[in-house]
């Protein structure tokens, strides 16, 4: 009879820790998911507003001698931009290079190029503006600072797509308020967990107490135990983002490892298993000050 007992409360314990480990392994996977997609959301913004760029177009002499003159004055005006604090680099695009490109991007022929009028393609300057710039307001200011100077013609203005950054910034800011929530819940979601499980071993932990047991000596095997459950939960939450994102990272073009990886793998762990042992101290503390009749509605 004592052999079945003993099997029974071991077959229930097993199956207690299995529900407890795989409650916290799937809570973290979905923080770490979330984490996962702010990390690289942000990473993608900053690829975006670090290939940002605007374009303005040099005025075309007219004069013979200043034609001559036209490609050192332009090449001096983009020498003096890279001074400007919104400039992250400058290229300067002559008529040839201007020529070159169009025939690229059109599939032009040589053939083709007799449809165009000779310097059709004007000389320009290719401003890649720094991503601290990158945004409508300033992108916008800079623009009519390029249009004040009397050696351009027009500015390719991309205030929109600047626009369109801002927003993508204000999404992230929006991920990282959800993730924060999310945490919340994760942390209220492995502690009732963990309550439940140190529920169903109340009696054993006032029976101990009843029979000279010290508090750190009743407390310390279920939070070793905890941590051990924590730490399995976040490695097995860790395995699965890991095979998510060997999967996935290749479809979507990205990376197979990012600095701050390192970040959502130590958040992972930490949040497992200092939830699991902050939890149950706490829920441990709690029916070693409960009196005995209290146990039974507790």
């Amino acid at each position: 009879m004592s052999r079945s007992v003993e099997k029974l409360n071991r077959s229930r314990l097993r199956s207690s820790n299995f529900t407890v480990v795989v409650s916290i392994a799937l809570v973290l996977f979905l923080l770490g998911l979330f984490a996962l997609i702010v990390v690289n959301s942000n990473d993608y913004a900053e690829h975006l507003k670090n290939q940002f760029e605007i374009e303005a177009y040099f005025k075309q002499a007219k004069d013979k001698k200043d034609i001559e003159k036209e490609p050192q004055i332009q090449r001096d005006f983009v020498d003096s931009l890279q001074l400007k604090p919104y400039v992250r680099k400058v290229e300067y695009i002559s008529k040839e290079k201007a020529l070159n490109i169009a025939k690229t991007q059109l599939g032009l022929k040589k053939e083709d190029l007799d449809l165009f009028e000779e310097g059709i393609f004007p000389p320009s300057v290719v401003i890649t503006v720094k991503p601290s710039y990158v945004d409508s307001l300033r992108v916008d200011s800079i623009t009519h600072v390029l249009e004040s100077y009397e050696i351009i013609d027009s500015v390719n203005n991309t205030s929109g797509l600047a626009g369109i950054y801002q927003r993508i910034d204000k999404i992230i800011y929006w991920l990282v308020g959800l993730a924060a929530v999310f945490l919340i819940i994760s942390i209220i979601l492995i502690n009732n967990s963990l309550r439940l499980k140190i529920f169903s071993k109340r009696f054993t932990i006032k029976t101990m107490q009843l029979v000279g047991a010290k508090r750190r000596f009743i407390i310390k095997p279920f939070v070793i135990q905890s941590f051990w459950l924590g730490l399995l939960g976040a490695l097995i939450a860790l395995s699965g983002l890991a095979a998510l994102w060997y999967y996935a990272a290749p479809k979507l073009h990205l990376a197979l490892w990012h600095d701050d990886f390192i970040y959502i793998i130590a958040g992972v762990i930490s949040v497992g298993v200092l939830i699991a042992v902050i939890s149950t101290f706490f829920a441990s503390w709690r029916y070693l000050k409960l009196r005995t009749d209290q146990l039974y509605y507790s």
